[in-house]
């Protein structure tokens, strides 16, 4: 996943803890815990370059041999923790082909203990082009206190953290340690996860837990951890505009009729007003955001050109995080090297539209179809498909695994945490949601606005991936001790 984070907060806050842990968990627990994470640091580091050098990409356009090995080389290090219920899984698509590899393993609780799931993913982003990264995409290289490498963020430092924290927590507190702890790290989130409500239910007793971490966000920015508390939905589809049965000669017949990429690209104006605020009527919007994030910030995190004018109206955060966001992703029309001088008959665009937390996505997708048939320009034929849909987030922070989260971060960094939103989708935690109603879902990460995801030369900050490594393991060892009530 890529998110859209953000850098100062005027206000940085965390939640009332559930209660105050005494000084001895503090100086013997706690300290304990950071000694065992240091010690292992090295080797989780080491572990961790070990599996970007996996080339494991679900897409169907990719071998699926190297994905096979990323979820063999998982299994592997938690067998090596001293899990001894591992096992590698899978559901089917809807057309009967395989999905991608899950890996489970299990520690089942003690008596009157909860159950956490530990959910990452192995698969990875395609490179793109390799000529984008300064060092080879599959060789994590070291520079500058960062980790490059395709999956050295996003999210193979997720695994690595789960692992590493769980260690430390079992190596600590021994005997004590009655929490259940399952591993759910999934093989194909980059390619949409198409299984993984199927393999949800097919699993349900085997993924059932009392909390859910999913170790795929992101941090408020270097030296300062964040608990992503809101996640946009999303909806995606095609507009298609149709003018002429077939291509004719833009000398002989030009002029009395507009062609098709033209009328199309007058029917994607419509999807904003003047301000480059969506004018998609029927849409969730709201400017909330307890924290701000300064134009400069997001210019620079953004990479926007000087003498680009930001879209849209309030605050930037809810811009990122509240409000519906509409982007045109790909646009079927010849290209420019092959183009002949005809009028064409028809051009077709794909729509991404970002939801607002709270938004149905049918309605959403509703709304568009709406907008689109109705401003079909000059009467030109218009045709609506849609596409992907998914669910927002919206955390409850009053629950007592977010209070202990946010205690469990701000120990590690030595900061205040922040509570965040994430401009970016997580369908898959809708599905957690209805299949586990009553679960306690926290979702953190180790990326931060400079991590690249998805993008050329990905990379993670070494200091703060050990601070999530202690965090987690604060955060078990809390669970452990204290429960969820």
């Amino acid at each position: 996943m890529t998110p859209n984070s953000a850098h100062t907060p005027p206000d940085a806050r965390t939640p009332d803890a559930v209660g105050t842990p005494g000084q001895s968990f503090l100086s013997i627990e706690g300290a304990g815990l950071r000694e065992a994470v240091a010690r292992s640091f090295d080797a989780t580091l080491s572990r961790l370059k070990d599996l970007v050098a996996i080339p494991g990409i679900a897409w169907p356009s990719f071998d699926p041999a190297p994905l096979d090995a990323s979820a063999t080389a998982v299994a592997g290090l938690l067998r090596a923790a001293g899990l001894d219920d591992v096992q590698i899984l899978r559901s089917h698509k809807a057309d009967g082909l395989p999905g991608g590899p899950a890996v489970v393993a299990r520690r089942p609780a003690a008596a009157g203990k909860a159950t956490i799931l530990l959910y990452a993913h192995h698969d990875v982003q395609p490179p793109g082009d390799p000529a984008l990264w300064e060092s080879e995409p599959f060789a994590a290289v070291e520079r500058n206190g960062r980790l490059y490498g395709r999956g050295a963020a996003d999210d193979k430092a997720g695994i690595m953290a789960h692992l590493a924290a769980y260690t430390a927590a079992a190596e600590v507190l021994g005997e004590e340690f009655g929490l259940g702890v399952t591993f759910f790290i999934e093989g194909e989130e980059e390619a949409g996860s198409p299984t993984f409500r199927t393999f949800l239910e097919a699993h349900r007793e085997l993924l059932r837990a009392d909390v859910i971490v999913v170790a795929d966000s992101s941090n408020w920015k270097v030296g300062v951890p964040a608990l992503t508390t809101s996640l946009r939905g999303l909806v995606d589809g095609t507009i298609e505009v149709q003018v002429l049965d077939h291509a004719v000669h833009s000398g002989m017949f030009g002029g009395p009729v507009l062609d098709a990429p033209t009328l199309l690209s007058r029917l994607i104006a419509t999807l904003h007003d003047a301000d480059g605020n969506v004018a998609i009527e029927g849409l969730v919007s709201y400017d909330n955001a307890a924290v701000d994030l300064t134009e400069a910030e997001y210019r620079s995190d953004s990479s926007v050109l000087d003498g680009v004018r930001l879209a849209g109206t309030g605050s930037i955060a809810a811009r990122l995080w509240t409000k519906p966001a509409l982007s045109i992703i790909g646009f079927d029309a010849p290209a420019v090297e092959v183009a002949s001088n005809t009028l064409l008959p028809r051009a077709r665009a794909k729509f991404s539209l970002r939801l607002a937390p709270g938004q149905n996505p049918q309605e959403a997708m509703d709304a568009v179809q709406r907008h689109v048939e109705a401003n079909a320009p000059f009467g030109a034929r218009v045709v609506f498909t849609p596409g992907e849909s998914g669910n927002s987030f919206l955390a409850d922070t009053a629950s007592a695994a977010a209070k202990s989260a946010m205690w469990a971060l701000g120990e590690a960094w030595g900061v205040p945490a922040v509570e965040m939103g994430i401009g970016g989708s997580i369908p898959f935690i809708a599905d957690l949601v209805d299949v586990y109603p009553d679960v306690q879902i926290l979702v953190t990460g180790v990326e931060d606005p400079d991590s690249r995801a998805h993008s050329a030369n990905e990379s993670l900050h070494i200091g703060d991936f050990k601070n999530a490594v202690v965090a987690e393991a604060l955060l078990l060892a809390r669970l452990n001790a204290d429960g969820i009530a």
